[in-house]
This record gives structure tokens, sequence and C-alpha cells, in this order.
């Protein structure tokens, strides 16, 4: 499915991942056109990298891991950011890829916008 990129919207990856990685606690979502993992209160996100920075990202419940999404960088142009058409209040991150038709190899729906000044503390999941 065709992407509509808006203007000043995208970042890259690099930032993003960064950002991403300080507020896993916020993922509601991430997933592939293919599959989608959801956020629960027994669950934790944890984002990693591998030793060839390949960014991984894990749905845990204790010590197992439920799911996984393998990052492939290389098929990722930049990074998308938008109001989630289906829940308001939350926010869609598109990773862009693809080739003459972009379109998003991964998704991550957060609690919040992405906002590098502000912030907040992470904390558990009550």
């Amino acid at each position: 499915m065709p992407v509509t990129v808006e203007t000043g919207s995208t970042l890259t990856f690099d930032r993003f991942w960064r950002w991403l990685k300080r507020h896993s606690n916020c993922i509601l979502r991430a997933g592939t056109p293919d599959c989608f993992l959801y956020d629960h209160e027994d669950l934790h996100w944890h984002l990693e990298e591998d030793d060839d920075r390949v960014p991984t990202v894990q749905l845990v419940r204790g010590k197992q891991i439920l799911g996984e999404v393998v990052i492939e960088v290389r098929d990722v142009l930049f990074v998308q950011q938008l109001p989630d058409p289906d829940e308001a209040g939350q926010f869609l991150f598109e990773l862009v890829g693809g080739g003459d038709e972009p379109y998003a190899v991964y998704h991550f729906v957060l609690a919040h916008g992405f906002d590098e000044e502000g912030g907040h503390r992470p904390q558990l999941k009550q």
C-alpha cells in the first residue's frame, strides 16, 4: 500500500531509534504489514541491537520472548510520524521503505508523539 508523505513529519531512522529506546514503555503496538505485536500490562518491550548493530524489538513476558521484530535498516528510507487514524491521542510511526512506490515496512504506535525536548521518566506499568 503506497504511503502519503506529510511535509515536516519525517525523521532519520537513527534519530527515531535513539528516541524510541528511551520510550519503550510508551509503545502500544509494533509490527510489519504481515504481523502485529500488541502491548499488555503483563508484558514489556525490550529494544536492543545485536553485535552487527541490527535493531531488534522484543515483546517479553518474564524471561519468555513472545514476539520479535528484526529491523532491516537498509530497507528503511525514513520514519514518518502522524496521528493514529484509528485511535485519538496515539501516534503512528511508519518506517518507510520501497523503491518507486514507498510503503511502511515497519510501524510503531506510541502513546505520544516525537518530542526530543520534552519527555518523561521511564516508569513501571501498574
